[in-house]
């Protein structure tokens, strides 16, 4: 263990719908229970995945038929964001992500990576570093200090041309998505939460534009559906999700809400009546935003409108561990048939949380402060129930992750 000895006590969900099979896509899972993706800091410096990230989604992946969406992975060096994270826009880091895929693989599991670019999140003195250009929808820094940060250096934020965004829809998402079929994903996730830079494109707050990328809900959806549809064809439609955050104010101001939500969720649902209908569509509960979760009282919105208008697969994430040992909110949401609840934070911490919520063992909890480092140190440190191994914190945060390829 890390040292971090609280437990989370737990009823067994063993006997509940979380333990009985579903399909997504064209795959049947063994339990409707995923892990969520989680950015972790464990990549090299170059955005190459390491043996470290090999040994975490393998021990996650020990009960058969488990969904594992990995980190967010960026489409291009241009939309770089967060050092230590990894890419998939060349074959070097698609050959390392295959050996990861393997490892899950090999455990009867099945994986996911999920497709990002920082847009407005990234560091403006990074890109510089790298010679590429800070960009957004629409020249709005999301914070002060940002702002300060990206003059000082001499690489302000920009709007993005038509021709850069088009060039982002027919070949950096492309690009990547083919390299993520290269490296063994069974599935490939859009990442259009979290004020993102797809995400940044549906809020008004970040997208301010005048074009047809910008105003009205049709336009500012633009981007994210055209990238579907260029994607369908290359991976398929049953190999492909997104994510959406309804309700976070993570790195904007106001949320996107249950409008421009709803009209996205109706043109998938148009598209898959026409026979392209996609995997999955990922959830963040309104009881989390970002990386924090959200009090009681300050909890706005449901997404309790989604399934009335999305007819396929839905995954569902965030804190559903507010109200253990019952978990009344999971058991009613898993209800419908059709819904996987996704994990994060007690996946970091429990490498058996299957196995632990299928028969009712307490949980370790998990330890923030180890989560945004480039060491192994509460990474790999933690042991399954029963277990008494021992690990030195100060060998642990010498390791560092070795580029798979």
């Amino acid at each position: 263990m890390t040292g971090n000895s609280n437990i989370v006590k737990i009823d067994a969900l063993g006997e509940t719908k979380l333990f009985r099979p579903i399909k997504v896509g064209a795959n049947t899972l063994a339990q409707r229970i995923a892990h969520a993706p989680a950015t972790r800091f464990r990549a090299t410096a170059d955005n190459v995945p390491t043996n470290l990230q090999v040994q975490y989604y393998k021990d996650r992946a020990q009960a058969p038929g488990t969904l594992l969406i990995v980190e967010a992975t960026y489409v291009s060096e241009g939309g770089i964001g967060f050092p230590h994270t990894p890419g998939l826009w060349n074959d070097t880091q698609a050959e390392a992500w295959k050996q990861i895929t393997s490892a899950i693989k090999e455990q009867g599991s099945f994986s996911s990576v999920q497709l990002w670019h920082a847009g407005r999140t990234a560091i403006p003195e990074d890109l510089k570093r790298r010679d590429f250009p800070f960009v957004a929808p629409s020249a709005i820094y999301h914070a002060e200090e940002m702002e300060r940060r990206a003059k000082e250096c001499g690489n302000e934020l920009r709007e993005l041309t038509k021709e850069e965004i088009e060039h982002l829809i027919n070949e950096e998402f492309p690009n990547a998505a083919r390299k993520a079929l290269a490296a063994g994903f069974d599935y490939i996730e859009l990442h259009s939460a979290h004020g993102y830079l797809l995400s940044q494109f549906l809020n008004p707050v970040s997208n301010q534009r005048t074009d047809e990328y910008g105003g009205s809900i049709e336009n500012r959806s633009r981007f994210l559906l055209a990238i579907v549809d260029k994607l369908v064809p290359i991976v398929g439609a049953h190999r492909l999700g997104i994510r959406l955050s309804p309700w976070a104010i993570f790195q904007v101001s106001e949320p996107e809400g249950k409008e421009i939500h709803s009209y996205i969720l109706n043109e998938l649902q148009k598209r898959a009546d026409e026979g392209n209908e996609l995997a999955y569509v990922s959830l963040v509960e309104p009881r989390v935003s970002g990386a924090v979760d959200v009090s009681a009282e300050d909890i706005q919105g449901s997404n309790d409108f989604a399934s009335k208008i999305w007819k396929g697969t839905l995954i569902k994430a965030g804190n559903y561990t507010y109200n253990a040992p019952n978990f009344t909110d999971l058991i009613r949401d898993i209800d419908n048939d059709r819904t996987l609840v996704a994990w994060c934070r007690f996946f970091t911490s429990n490498p058996d949380l299957v196995h632990r919520l299928q028969n009712g063992y307490p949980l370790q909890h998990y330890d923030r402060d180890t989560f945004y480092q480039a060491y192994n140190w509460g990474y790999n440190t933690w042991n399954k129930y029963g277990e008494t191994k021992q690990y030195g914190e100060e060998d642990e945060k010498k390791r560092v992750g070795k580029p798979l390829a």
